[in-house]
């Protein structure tokens, strides 16, 4: 496991899914396996969507841990995908969840388009068998097409289809609407909330995220950078650093986990005391940290 502090302390992981967005356990699964973990301090951040914050805030408090409220924001960047998390945004700020919800409208149209490429290729799918895998009111994405695969048997896991189907360079795949990082990170300021990029220098997406952009992303409120992530190598985590010393950015670290979607475990990477305080410090205070 990396961890951005050493020694003992609090267990804090900063980025999980639930089967609200695309992992395979309800908000109150997803606590209740953090705790079972060790987990003291959890993050829930959806894509697109703060839709299992209630379930997942009761489930914490049932369990006694700590809850950070967040989501992932899916940003687009010259034919990039760059995502960010935005941490106590006010779910009822009226900007961000209109941006929000066009970016979950044009996800499930985008699949319905994606599966006939992929049928008339002869990959044996229907968008009927890809509903089946969205959870209602879920934000549907790419791994629900390979959910579906998996249901079919047309393959084992997530990672065969995004490998062979999925991917950014994939012929089948189709864009989708995506909002620009810096108008993301405003966003999220306006809200309340606390942005930082996820897994930024990732070797898993197509296109890559430049020091330019972090800069300017960095003067509209940036406030972090998720360095330790099971996508990021030495060079990657060097790299973050780097530019968080220069630009005066926190380093998180998270485990991107998904349930069963994805290899991902629990805290396999996590986040210091101090870079949380300095996270909730950033907030405006209108969503708090549940505590145990």
């Amino acid at each position: 496991m990396t961890s951005t502090g050493a020694g003992a302390g609090p267990v804090i992981d900063l980025h999980t899914h639930s089967s609200v967005s695309d992992g395979t356990q309800t908000p109150d699964e997803l606590v209740a396996a953090a705790a079972a973990a060790g987990v003291d301090v959890l993050a829930i951040t959806d894509h697109d969507t703060v839709a299992g914050w209630d379930e997942a805030a009761d489930a914490a408090r049932r369990h006694g841990i700590s809850l950070v409220r967040g989501i992932e924001i899916s940003c687009a960047w010259r034919y990039s995908s760059i995502h960010l998390l935005g941490y106590l945004t006010d779910p009822d700020d009226l900007p961000l969840t209109h941006e929000l919800a066009r970016a979950r409208d044009s996800r499930s149209t985008r699949l319905e388009r994606m599966v006939e490429l992929m049928a008339a290729d002869g990959i044996p799918l229907t968008y009927a068998e890809v509903e089946s895998q969205v959870a209602p009111g879920a934000t549907a994405g790419r791994p629900h097409i390979a959910d579906a695969l998996i249901a079919n048997g047309t393959i084992r896991h997530r990672d065969e289809a995004f490998r062979e189907w999925l991917g950014d360079d994939s012929p089948y795949y189709v864009g989708h609407y995506a909002p620009d990082p810096v108008r993301a990170v405003e966003l999220v300021r306006a809200a309340g909330g606390v942005p930082v990029i996820a897994h930024p220098f990732t070797r898993t997406r197509s296109g890559g995220l430049d020091d330019a952009l972090v800069e300017r992303m960095s003067a509209a409120g940036l406030v972090g950078l998720e360095a330790y992530h099971r996508d990021h190598g030495r060079a990657e985590v060097e790299r973050a650093t780097a530019l968080a010393d220069r630009l005066g950015l926190v380093l998180t670290g998270s485990s991107d986990y998904h349930g069963a979607g994805k290899r991902n475990r629990l805290a396999e990477n996590t986040t210091t005391p101090e870079v949380l305080e300095a996270i909730e410090a950033a907030s405006s205070g209108v969503t708090q940290v549940v505590r145990a």
